[in-house]
């Protein structure tokens, strides 16, 4: 423990945070977290506020997929908690570490119908790892230690602590409490070797990553472990970029060949609808997993490690059995992968009009870095963002992940201009999706952010519309108003933009919103008729 001088609530609670890396807080303005402000004004921690309590819940949790670390929102008592309940569910459904301080009505007056007055605890505890008031201004230090201590510990996922009002103005002298070390727990090395001799005897084995892979940072024992067995490797969500799609091991376009396999490996993310529940045909299935209670109970497995997924890899990677030769396998799946991205180039390439979605990736993907961080926020139009764009480095894809929440693009990319100042950030929105926080390009315009968002604008709902009438042979509450000036929106709050109706202005559109040095927003006409190829697998 560490003596510290009398201190506000918000200056504790702010002590601890910098403790674990902490380097800017997200808010929007409430008098009850007035002394969190104060704290970051004292030792010049930039406070980034939007235009809607979601946005800043969203930029924290953003902030966290970005480091690696915790990402904190202060929020305002009663609705401004409430207003930020969505992005704590997709941090619980993403497992991502974030920490939410919120203001709370008074303790002294509690019960008397104090302003905002609303007991947060029994709402955020069913969708939080802790949630937790801190009753006096001493308990400040403990409780948000924890709290960040729990969100960063494997199975990640948010926490939740209100201070009242007159606490969180008190002042106390207490000790802080030492950093605790953060990590997984050491997974059973026989449950390891189970796994790799399933994978290194298989005929045709495979192996799915996802966002724990990159949470437990075991990109590197991850590829370790893929060119020691020969696995082929695909990702979802935050494990995209954990091996570049360019290696000779990463596949994105031959999913459905998983039916083919003998041995499927899923490490890092749930066995959910994305994955077809784990039913992969008549293959057997290894799920790796961060802890235990996070191995998949729905599925007969034939083998689960859990723990630090780091070390698992390590240990596939150490392997010393026998091991099938996998190279016809490897190379059916290669020839396919070959041929899938060849009959892309049709739609990549696409002069139709009204402009093919696809043609907006096919102009995007030359000019992206391979350090780009790519926000998807919307439904069909960024389906096609999970189809067509690759990813080359781990913590460059953002997306909503399994809660499938809209709204979070600008939170995004407000998180990914402040961690990655040099990198380029392009947030791709649904024209539904832009409805939910394009006021926030008012958030980028005066925090200097300089963001490029594209809008695919085809004034429909489409991920609703096209599937209802197929069921129905009618669609309802599907229409948005056509060709709306979404770039006339983000001129008017101070950032710049343009509309683009044909295809072979698409490029030098891009190429100006990536000079522009500004927030800017190319809207795209986009057609209606088309829509994005899927099977369901919701229920």
């Amino acid at each position: 423990m560490t003596d510290t001088p009398s201190r506000n609530g918000g200056e504790l609670a702010m002590d601890v945070l910098a403790r674990y890396g902490v380097a800017e807080l997200f808010t929007l303005n409430g008098a009850h977290i007035w002394p969190f402000y104060d704290a970051c004004r004292k030792t010049g921690t930039p406070i980034y506020d939007t235009r809607h309590e979601q946005t800043a819940t969203f930029a924290a949790e953003g902030m966290a997929k970005l480091t690696r670390r915790a990402g904190v929102a202060a929020l305002t008592a009663g609705p401004g908690v409430t207003n930020g309940i969505s992005a704590v569910a997709t941090a619980q459904a993403t497992g991502s570490p974030l920490v939410v301080l919120g203001g709370r009505a008074p303790q002294h007056r509690w019960g008397n119908g104090s302003l905002q007055e609303f007991d947060h605890i029994p709402v955020l505890s069913p969708i939080t790892k802790m949630a937790a008031t801190a009753t006096t201004a001493e308990a400040i230090p403990e409780l948000v230690e924890r709290a960040v201590v729990e969100a960063m510990t494997s199975h990640r996922g948010p926490t939740f602590v209100d201070v009242p009002l007159d606490i969180a103005f008190s002042s106390a002298t207490v000790e802080l409490p030492e950093v605790s070390p953060l990590g997984g727990p050491d997974p059973d090395p026989h449950e390891i070797d189970k796994a790799a001799a399933l994978l290194a005897g298989a005929e045709r084995p495979a192996l799915i990553v996802g966002g724990d892979v990159y949470w437990d940072h075991a990109e590197g024992p991850l590829r370790d472990a893929v060119e020691t067995l020969r696995i082929p490797t695909f990702a979802n969500g935050l494990g995209r970029g954990c091996l570049p799609a360019d290696h000779e091991l990463a596949f994105a376009r031959t999913r459905r060949l998983l039916r083919d396999a003998d041995v499927v490996a899923v490490a890092g993310t749930p066995l959910d609808f994305r994955l077809s529940f784990g039913n992969f045909g008549d293959a057997k299935v290894i799920h790796i997993a961060d802890t235990p209670s996070s191995v998949a109970g729905h599925v007969e497995l034939a083998a689960a490690p859990s723990g630090d997924v780091a070390a698992i890899f390590r240990g596939l990677a150490g392997y010393q059995g026998d091991r099938r030769d996998h190279a016809d396998w490897i190379t059916r799946l290669r020839d396919a992968e070959t041929a899938a991205r060849a009959a892309e180039a049709d739609e990549l390439a696409s002069d139709a009009f009204p402009i093919h979605p696809a043609r907006v990736y096919g102009e995007l993907r030359s000019r992206l870095d391979r350090d780009a961080v790519v926000v998807c926020d919307g439904g069909d139009f960024v389906s096609y963002a999970g189809k067509l764009v690759d990813s080359y480095q781990p913590g460059c894809w953002l997306d909503p992940g399994p809660l499938g929440c809209l709204g979070t693009g600008l939170g995004y990319s407000i998180a990914a201009r402040v961690a990655r100042p040099q990198s380029q950030v392009v947030a791709m929105l649904g024209d539904g999706a832009a409805g939910f926080d394009l006021m926030e390009a008012d958030t980028l315009v005066r925090h200097g952010l300089p963001v490029v968002m594209i809008v695919g604008n085809n004034g429909i709902w489409g991920l609703e519309k096209h599937p209802m009438h197929g069921l129905y042979g009618w669609d309802a509450a599907c229409d948005l108003q056509p060709h709306t000036r979404y770039d006339e929106v983000v001129k008017a709050l101070g950032g710049a933009g343009e509309v683009v109706e044909k295809p072979g202005d698409l490029g030098a559109a891009i190429d100006r919103a990536f000079a522009s040095g500004v927030p800017y927003l190319v809207n795209v006409m986009t057609d209606p008729a088309v829509s994005y190829p899927r099977s369901s697998n919701l229920a």
